[in-house]
């Protein structure tokens, strides 16, 4: 298999922060100021695939970026984070392992204003 996730799952030494079965790295291609990927280490596609232990392990990730990210710019701590992930690509996801975004925001921003082109409201 050639996921670039699986491989970065090996490469312990760009992880930012880890649990049994996740991990954290900095984005490659940042939207903001200490955006971070939290990464399942086994090869699944979408959000809905985690299993129980993903799945509780994934607050436990998630606050250990957020320390990462306010001691990394600590002179300039995120005042709101945008946390989320495209599931399949109808929802723009592009790289078939799931990853789900962590979007630190600093006062002034505009955090998430539009999400795309989505379906119709009825």
């Amino acid at each position: 298999m050639d996921c670039i996730f699986c491989k970065l799952a090996q490469e312990k030494k760009e992880h930012i922060a880890e649990t049994e079965n996740l991990f954290a790295v900095w984005d490659k291609f940042p939207a903001s100021k200490g955006h971070a990927l939290i990464i399942p280490k086994r090869h699944i596609v979408t959000m809905f695939e985690m299993n129980e232990d993903e799945g509780r392990e994934f607050p436990i990730i998630l606050n250990k970026i957020k320390k990462a990210i306010e001691k990394k710019y600590d002179g300039e701590k995120p005042s709101g984070y945008n946390v989320g992930s495209n599931n399949g690509l109808a929802a723009g996801q592009i790289v078939m392992h799931l990853h789900i975004h962590v979007l630190p925001r600093y006062k002034g921003g505009d955090g998430i204003q539009l999400l795309g082109n989505g379906e119709p409201k009825e």
